[in-house]
Order: structure tokens, then sequence, then C-alpha cells
């Protein structure tokens, strides 16, 4: 730590102490998380779970990345160097009186399923989704805070009381530890409706209170449900059945697509509730799915173009072809300017043939003349470029022909020759 500088300190939790540090090194600010837990030596530090989850989800572009790790052989404290970012959802939305714009939503809560779908699909899941562990910078958005998290394989029962209370799936609630990585899909539902409304959506005092808050708004489960909660569970519970008042009268403003979605991730059972990877497909997000296409293609089209250029001066035979792929380009270039607007330099003009040896790009032009009543070939008049040689009609040699067998039929073969351009056929 004598590398490094504090300037001040951003939070406090149960288990650790964040501060914002500067590199004497590099000049760089950095979050300096201090574990509040001793550890004993080096090997033990490396082997926190923490540690392992940010090494192994390390680098993503949603995902708050580990820069370095220090360990105080005296107090045997762990520090860990993460790169700093502005602030969380919660200091974000805190104190905000107007929603935030639909634009805005949409790209949070893609990229808050994007780091769950890395995450999952690395074997690990958080168990701690809330606004105060989901950290932006401008437009982009990372989780952060591993260490509740655990394996997909590891067996239940988990431990109970894991998450904040207000963000705990119901199988949390309403089992021994009977719980796997779909508690983190139901977490990011209620971040969801956090964002688009600016309050918690179930903001129970305590467990009890917890389970009420859910069945005003979602309604009491199936009993076929509830049966599979109470085989994992050793206290027995009923439910009085009740109808929810829905989602949709705290969020009036919220739009179908968002609706289906955000009904989908607070699924009561968790084996319906939808998963990262299906979220990032579904409607709500079409539209930055589009223009995440749209950039993916920009480099397809240089490639081609590389293609056309090898094509253009190894071989005669693709003299035209570029030509046609260029119009093509052209054409799908100018539909995408407004995605180029910050690095366009490079690619406005990508079919400024530069270095290129001047092979004729296209067929000659042809000037038709069609003649009144006569159904005779059309007159062609050809311009040519001083590459090719000028054709002119000749006779064929007598002296090239195989001697007939009869001589009646020799003044026939004389008759043969080539036919003209003027349209008049030669001795057919």
């Amino acid at each position: 730590m004598f590398c490094y500088k504090t300037i001040k300190k951003i939070g406090e939790g149960t288990f650790s102490e964040v501060v914002k540090t500067q590199s004497l090194t590099d000049g760089k600010f950095y979050a300096c998380k201090t574990m509040k837990q001793t550890i004993n030596s080096v090997e033990q530090a490396n082997n926190l779970r923490e540690v392992q989850a940010m090494k192994r989800l390390s680098p993503h572009a949603n995902i708050v990345q580990l820069h370095e790790l220090i360990f105080d052989k005296e107090t045997g404290t762990v520090s860990l160097i993460c790169e700093l970012m502005e602030m969380n959802i919660y200091e974000f939305i805190q104190g905000r009186q107007t929603p935030l714009p639909d634009s805005t939503v949409k790209q949070y809560m893609y990229q808050l399923c994007k780091s769950l779908q890395h995450l999952h699909s690395c074997g690990i899941f958080h168990r701690d989704v809330k606004p105060e562990n989901i950290l932006i910078k401008q437009n982009v958005l990372k989780l952060a805070d591993f260490g509740s998290c655990r394996s997909v394989y590891s067996k239940p029962p988990h431990t109970e009381y894991i998450s904040t209370r207000w963000y705990r799936a119901p199988e949390c609630l309403l089992t021994d530890g009977y719980y796997s990585l779909k508690m983190d899909i139901w977490s990011a539902g209620c971040v969801f409706f956090e964002i688009m409304s600016l309050n918690p959506l179930f903001p129970g005092v305590n467990e009890l209170d917890q389970i009420s808050k859910i069945h005003d708004v979602l309604g009491t489960p199936d009993q076929s449900l509830l049966l599979k909660f109470k085989q994992s569970r050793a206290m027995h519970f009923n439910f009085p059945p009740r109808k929810g008042n829905g989602i949709s009268r705290l969020i009036p403003h919220c739009s179908a697509p968002a609706l289906s979605l955000l009904y989908q991730m607070l699924a009561y059972d968790p084996d319906e509730r939808i998963s990262a990877e299906t979220a990032l497909r579904h409607t709500f997000f079409r539209e930055i799915r589009m223009a995440e296409k749209k950039a993916e293609s920009l480099p397809r089209v240089s490639r081609t173009l590389g293609v056309g250029r090898t094509l253009m001066q190894n071989s005669v035979e693709h003299i035209w072809r570029p030509t046609r792929i260029g119009k093509q380009l052209r054409g799908r270039h100018a539909r995408q300017t407004p995605l180029m607007s910050l690095n366009s330099k490079h690619v406005a003009e990508p079919l400024i043939r530069k270095n290129i040896p001047h092979y004729p790009a296209e067929l000659p032009k042809l000037n038709l003349t069609i003649p009144g009543p006569r159904k005779s070939l059309p007159a062609l008049s050809v311009t040519h470029q001083g590459a090719l040689p000028a054709i002119s009609s000749k006779k064929c040699h007598t002296q090239l022909l195989a001697k007939p067998r009869h001589e009646s039929n020799r003044t026939d073969f004389k008759s043969y020759c080539m036919p003209s351009l003027d349209g008049k056929h030669g001795g057919y």
C-alpha cells in the first residue's frame, strides 16, 4: 500500500471498506477494497472466493476488473485494487424526481443481463445482485462485489440468509437453502423495476413481510409450487389465496416489451424464470441487438474489400466482379453512417481505389440503334479504349478447308465467310 495514496472513503460494508486511491506509479485512480477479515498468508488471500471469481471472470466489459491484490503481512489484511467507477445504481437514482429515459434503462438492463450471462456461463452465481453492487461510469455498467458468490455446481443447501432482503428470491425465503443461479435473475428483475420507477418493488421489513409484499403484487403461487417449496423446508407454512394487483399498476408508463420481460424475470417458480441468455434475446432489447449487428458488420466490410482487391490484382477473370461488390457496399455504408460518427474517417470512403492497377472495371458502353420496320440485327458501334484491336470481317481461305470428296461441292465451301458487324449475312 506504500505505492498508493488514499484520497477519500467511498463506502463501507459488513465485511469490507472501500476507499478511493491514487497510484504513485502511474498516477491513475483506483478503488481499494480492504477486507476486515484477517488472512494468514498470500496463498490464503489468493484462494479467497471473491479473488478467484474476479480472476476467472476477467476480462469482461460488464464485470469490474481486478488490478492488483495486496497482502499486508504484519496486519494480515488483504486489499483488492479494482478499477474505479463513478457511482452505483442506488446513488444514481436516489433523490431523482423524473424517470430515466427508456434508452438509458434499456442500455443498463442489457449490460446487467450480459454480466449475469457471462457470470453463469463461467459456473458462478452472484447471490447479492442489488443497486449498491451495480456500478456505472457514464453509459457503462459493471457488476461488482463477488464476496457472496458461489459455484453453480455446489450442492444445496446453501446459506439461507443470503442476498439483501428486498432482492431475495422466493426460493431463498421459503426453502432451507435450496436455490440456484436463477435467484440472480429475480434480483435483477427487482433492480429493473427500481430503475424504471425509482422505488423498490418489495421493501419488506422482515422475512414474513417480504413474502406478503410479493404476494400483494404477484399473488400467491399455485399449490403445487408451494408443495415443492415445503418439501425442502422444515417449518411448514400456508398462505391464504390472494390475487396480486399486478406490476402494471405500479408503473403505468412501462412499455409492453419491458413489462413482458419484467414478468418473466419475476416468475415465482425458478424453473419457469427466464435465463440471462434468453433475456438478451428478448424483444425489449431488439434495437440494441440490431445496433450491435451493424457495428459488427463494419470489420466484415473491410475484409470483403480486401478480398476484392486481391482478386483484381491476381486474376483477370474477376475484372468486373469488384465493381458490383463495390456498389453494394457503398449502399450499406450509407445506411451505417450514423453508427460510425465517431470513427468514420477511415471508413467513410472505403471504395477509393488507391494503389490498384488500372484494369477496366466495367463493360464497354454499347450504343444501340434500332431500325424502323426492319427486324434484322441492330447495328453495333463499339467504342474501344485503345487496348483492343478493331474487328473486321475476313473471308475464310479455302486452302485451310479440307478437300471435298465431290468437286461439285467446292463452290459451297468457297461461299462461307465470317458475319460482318453491319447485320448482313455473308453467304448464309
